[in-house]
C-alpha cells in the first residue's frame, strides 16, 4: 500500500520512513501500516470440517475456511460466529483457540493476522450463504487439495495435529 499523506494534517510524507511505519515532519504523527485482523472458525462435527467453495475472488471456486475481517471493535471470538453465521446460517459455539496465522490477501496486497477458532455447531439451518455458493462437510482424510489460501491450509494442519496428539 502507498500512502502520501498524513492523514492527521494533510502533509506529504517524506521518502525516509521505516517500513511498516510513516512519520509526518509536520506534526508529528505516526501512521502504522498493520497487518489486517481476521477471525476463522473451523467448525467440526465428530472427525469432519466444514468447509465454503467462494462465490467471489480471491480464489473464486477453491475451498476456505469459514471466516472473514473484523468489523471496527469486533472481538475476534464475535467476529468468528458472526462468520459463521453469515457464511453458513449455522450459530456456532467455541471450543477453543486453534492459533494465530499470517498470511497476504491476494488483491490487495495487505498482510492479515488470522485468529483461528474451533467451534461446534448449536443452532440455525446449513445454508450457504454471503460469499460461498457451496458447503460441504469433509473427514479428516479427505480434505480437498484445492484451498483458497495459505493460512487455510496451515489452519487444517493445526487442527489435524490437535486432534491426533
Amino acid at each position: 500500500m502507498k500512502y502520501s499523506h498524513c492523514p492527521n494534517c494533510g502533509a506529504e510524507y517524506g521518502a525516509n520512513n521505516e517500513p511498516g511505519k510513516l512519520s509526518c515532519t509536520n506534526c508529528r504523527s505516526v501512521f502504522y501500516i498493520n497487518s489486517k485482523p481476521t477471525a476463522s472458525v473451523i467448525i467440526t462435527d465428530n472427525d469432519r470440517i466444514l468447509l465454503g467453495k467462494r462465490r467471489i475472488e480471491p480464489p473464486k471456486g477453491k475451498w476456505d475456511i469459514i471466516g472473514g475481517f473484523l468489523n471496527l471493535g469486533e472481538s475476534p471470538e464475535d467476529g468468528a460466529r458472526r462468520e459463521a453465521k453469515e457464511e453458513t446460517g449455522l450459530e456456532v459455539r467455541i471450543s477453543g483457540l486453534l492459533g494465530f496465522f499470517m498470511d497476504t490477501y491476494e488483491t490487495t496486497g495487505d498482510s492479515t493476522l488470522n485468529i483461528c477458532f474451533v467451534a461446534e455447531v448449536v443452532g440455525g439451518d446449513l445454508t450457504a450463504q454471503d460469499d460461498v455458493e457451496e458447503l460441504k462437510w469433509f473427514s479428516a482424510d479427505a480434505i480437498p487439495d484445492n484451498l483458497a489460501f495459505k493460512n487455510g491450509e496451515e489452519m487444517i494442519e493445526a487442527w489435524l495435529t490437535t486432534r491426533s496428539a
